[in-house]
This record gives C-alpha cells, structure tokens and sequence, in this order.
C-alpha cells in the first residue's frame, strides 16, 4: 500500500504536469493563480471532512508563506526604514547599537553570555510593562470615566433605559468578582446570579460575532469558487 506521502508527491505531479502543458500550450495561462487559488481553498476545507495529508500540505504551505511574508515585512517596513536607512544613509552611527542590543537575544544559545540575554529580556520586559500602564491610563482610564453615566436625566426615555442597564450591568458582574468576604446575603447572592447571567450573555454575543466572522469567510470563499473559479454566475 502506497504511503500518503508517496501520493501527495504523485498527485501533485499529476498537478505540476498539467500546469505546465496548461501554460505551454495557453490553455489557462491566464486564470492560474485562479486554480491554485481554488486548489489551495478546497484543500483546507478538506478537514471538514476528517484530518488528511492534503490538508496538512497546504496547512505548512501557509505558514511558510505567512514566515517568509513576515520576514520581508521586518526588513522591508522595519530594518530597512527605522535602521539601516539613518545608520547608512542619515549617517548616524549611534543606531549600531540597537544592532548589539538585538544581538543579546541571540546569547541564549550561548552557556557563557547568556546572562546577555536575561539582561535584554528584563530590559524588553520592564519597557513593556512601562507601555502597558501608558495603555491603561489613556484606553482604560476614559472607559471608565464613562463608566459613570447619569441614571436620570433630561434624555430621551431610550437613553435613560440604557443608562440604566449599563449601571445594573456593572455593579452586579462587580459583585460576581468580589471574592472578600462570603456572599451570604440574599441581596448579594441576587446581584452575583444577576452578573453571572450577564457575562454569559455577553459570551454568547461574541461567540455568535466570531461564529458570523467565521461564516463571513466561508461566503467569501465560495463565492470565489463559484464566481471567478467555476464561472456560474457570470464570472469574468
């Protein structure tokens, strides 16, 4: 019995073959990148079915491109333009330094200077640290300054009624969180039941906002296959 692999590299034989007399012979020179396209689609939906060599395939194909394409991003939208450029051409000689800087990462292979890279590591870390209390204080702070939201007012009864949800919503999935003292009380016991039921509600909305992303996607693939692959509906 022939192995997956052996007709994984048969089959994509079969495939180089007819791609080849396909473009010699122009026959679909043109809508190539089309087929692979198609190819490439109906292989990762394969494992709709069950877990195949076909879909493992395409599965390394993609992050292999996802890799490459990320490495020439690095270099292309980052090294070059934010290092090499004002070190070779700006002639500032200090940015050689980030060069050693980024080399310390490489020293944990190293059983000598790896404390090098514990050194950059800390650095990186506390700098991050640093960054992620700048985040808090300017995306965090604001959302909760309009946490405080009057619950009676001159608005329009709509807006009085969402006031007064959002500030239920707030204290009561609070209170489903405050683990200090025991919540015996029947007033307590009520708002934390109250919170747990909210927060499943608001699981189930961004459950059903990742099911509709999802679904978004698969739309969008067939109506590549159908559209511009098998050509139904007027495809060009």
């Amino acid at each position: 019995m022939r192995s997956p692999l052996l007709r994984l590299l048969m089959w994509l034989g079969v495939f180089g073959a007819g791609a080849y007399f396909g473009i010699r012979h122009h026959v679909f020179a043109g809508t190539l990148a089309v087929w692979l396209s198609a190819i490439a689609t109906l292989a990762i939906y394969s494992i709709l079915y069950r877990e195949n060599v076909v879909f493992r395939f395409f599965e390394h194909v993609l992050v292999g491109l996802a890799t490459g394409y990320g490495f020439y991003i690095v270099i292309t939208q980052v090294l070059e333009p934010k290092w090499w450029n004002p070190l070779a051409l700006e002639h500032k000689w200090y940015w050689v330094f980030a060069l050693l800087v980024a080399a310390m990462f490489y020293t944990v292979y190293s059983k000598r200077w790896s404390w090098m890279n514990r050194l950059a590591v800390g650095t990186f870390i506390g700098l991050a640290a640093g960054y992620g209390m700048v985040g808090f204080v300017t995306e965090l702070a604001p959302q909760l300054k309009a946490s405080f939201k009057p619950l009676w007012s001159h608005s329009a009864p709509y807006v009085q009624a969402n006031s007064l949800l959002f500030f239920i919503t707030i204290i009561t999935v609070m209170s489903y969180f405050f683990f200090s003292f025991e919540q015996r009380h029947p007033v307590v016991k009520g708002s934390t039941r109250l919170g747990r039921w909210l927060l499943m509600v608001a699981f189930g909305a961004i459950f059903g906002n990742t099911v509709m992303g999802r679904m978004s996607l698969l739309i969008d693939r067939l109506e590549f296959l159908l559209h511009h692959w098998l050509r139904i509906f007027g495809g060009a």
